[in-house]
């Protein structure tokens, strides 16, 4: 979808004004029933866009992603724009700089529509513990999005955006696409710059595009990725155009199928689609080895136990004194209760939800003394050994499949008395965020419910730095 745009706006066939003002358009009408966006930047992007206009009218070059609309996940900094992370805490927080993916994506001419709902924070799988909406699923309005970068797969998929930046710490990236029929990629650890993303946890935050077709990631990817001087995690790993490494040819390569992922925790019917892509992958040429993660099973209670460790750790920054919501309780104040202390307690209970109160206690928990060694020590060495484990699979194998999710888009309200089974949502893909690796989420099938058709994706993950591999197998699976 980019390069046919990106052909019609060179053609003069269209100009970037006119379609901006027509994405406007679409999320006016649809909008107000899927509650995708947050905030809406219209004249920024109009302006941005006349920019591209004029630089086609005088025939200048300009690059795929020129004056093509799209949408980030409100927890990448915009300067001068409202950036929450879909938490009250952060109501009135103007960004006083770019994230260096919006830098990248400005220099290049991207037009930012605006800023996309999600989990609070990203601390969820539904995009229901958003401080101010609940967005639906484009297919089923009474069905979740997925979480946390539900929003900018809602816009995606209903023609709001032509693509969208979501961040990926668990699965909040790829989860979203396969719950809306979206294309979603999680980049290797450090391939794309994390300065200017409000930090969850900050060994396991990814940014990756979300879009219509592979493609357009591989488009994206090639525009974001690269060394960042602002973060240190960052590798040396841009340059290269991920769209050239699409060739459509798979023959020879080996798929690995993880025995642990295709259990009895899983439905016969996400099975029978996952086998039946399988069975694709084979017939264009791929081979399909039986593989072993063995320390699979203890990937999410090791993700349960680093992640909330960590975002104890990067919440404490948010105190009511330097930035964001402030309360100041002045009646305890009174009777000479410490009012920096006051402030800090009211303004961290007021200002933020649930969900981030629980991790936070989870993890400060786990780091508490006399528990650190039993949790968030043991959960590292045992990640390490994970770690090994995908090490000795890509010795066997150039990818690993497996399910996205182990069910399709579940009904808003269905499991937010029911944590556990919300925390389940989340048990493919945590594993690529806890060793690192790339993984992409792509529709490889579909279920009915309520007469309702509700996409399922399937996930491939590659080797460290592997992004050609998987997303070339992902576009071959696609145009066949």
């Amino acid at each position: 979808m980019i390069r046919e745009l990106h052909e019609k706006l060179k053609n003069g066939e269209i100009n970037s004004v006119d379609l901006t003002k027509k994405y406007f358009d679409e999320i006016e009408l649809k909008d107000k029933n899927i509650l995708a966006y947050l905030t809406l930047h219209k004249e920024l992007a109009l302006n941005a866009a006349q920019e591209i206009d004029k630089k086609i009218q005088v025939g200048e070059d300009f690059d795929l992603l020129g004056g093509i609309p799209m949408a980030l996940k409100d927890n990448m900094c915009v300067m001068g724009g409202r950036t929450t992370a879909a938490s009250k805490i952060l109501d009135n927080y103007i960004a006083p700089y770019d994230a260096t993916v919006v830098k990248k994506l400005r220099e290049k001419g991207a037009i930012i529509l605006g800023k996309t709902n999600m989990d609070e924070f990203a601390m969820g799988s539904s995009t229901e513990n958003s401080a101010y909406q609940k967005t639906r699923n484009p297919h089923d309005l009474n069905r979740v999005p997925g979480g946390s970068s539900g929003g900018s797969a809602a816009a995606v998929v209903s023609d709001m955006a032509v693509y969208a930046l979501g961040s990926d710490t668990g699965g909040s990236v790829r989860q979203p696409a396969s719950f809306c029929g979206a294309v979603g990629l999680k980049p290797t650890y450090g391939r794309v710059s994390r300065h200017g993303l409000l930090a969850m946890a900050s060994s396991f935050d990814q940014i990756g595009p979300i879009a219509k077709s592979v493609e357009d990631a591989a488009i994206v990817l090639s525009r974001i990725a690269g060394r960042d001087l602002k973060d240190a995690t960052s590798a040396k790993s841009g340059g290269k155009f991920y769209e050239d490494y699409l060739t459509g040819n798979i023959k020879g390569m080996k798929i690995g199928v993880p025995k642990e992922y295709f259990g009895d925790g899983l439905s016969d019917e996400i099975k029978n689609i996952s086998f039946a892509a399988l069975e694709k992958f084979k017939k264009l040429g791929a081979e399909l080895v039986e593989i072993n993660i063995p320390h699979n099973e203890y990937a999410l209670p090791i993700y349960y136990i680093t992640v909330p460790s960590e975002v104890s750790s990067n919440m404490a920054r948010f105190d009511g004194i330097r930035y964001g919501l402030s309360i100041d309780d002045q009646e305890k104040s009174k009777i000479g209760a410490g009012k920096l202390l006051e402030t800090y307690l009211d303004t961290r209970e007021i200002g933020f939800g649930p969900e981030v109160k629980r991790r936070i206690m989870l993890g400060t928990y786990a780091l508490s003394a006399g528990y650190y060694d039993a949790y968030y020590k043991k959960a590292q060495k045992v990640r390490r050994l994970l770690r090994q484990d995908f090490e000795k699979a890509f010795e066997k194998v150039d990818l690993i499949f497996s399910p996205t999710a182990p069910e399709p888009a579940f009904k808003i309200g269905e499991k937010t008395t029911d944590l556990l089974q919300m925390y389940l949502s989340d048990i493919y893909t945590v594993t690529a965020n806890l060793v690192g690796v790339p993984a992409i989420s792509f529709p490889i099938g579909e279920v009915e419910r309520e007469s309702k058709k509700l996409p399922i994706g399937g996930q491939l993950m590659g080797r460290w730095f592997g992004e050609e591999e998987l997303l070339n197998a992902a576009h071959t699976f696609e145009l066949n």
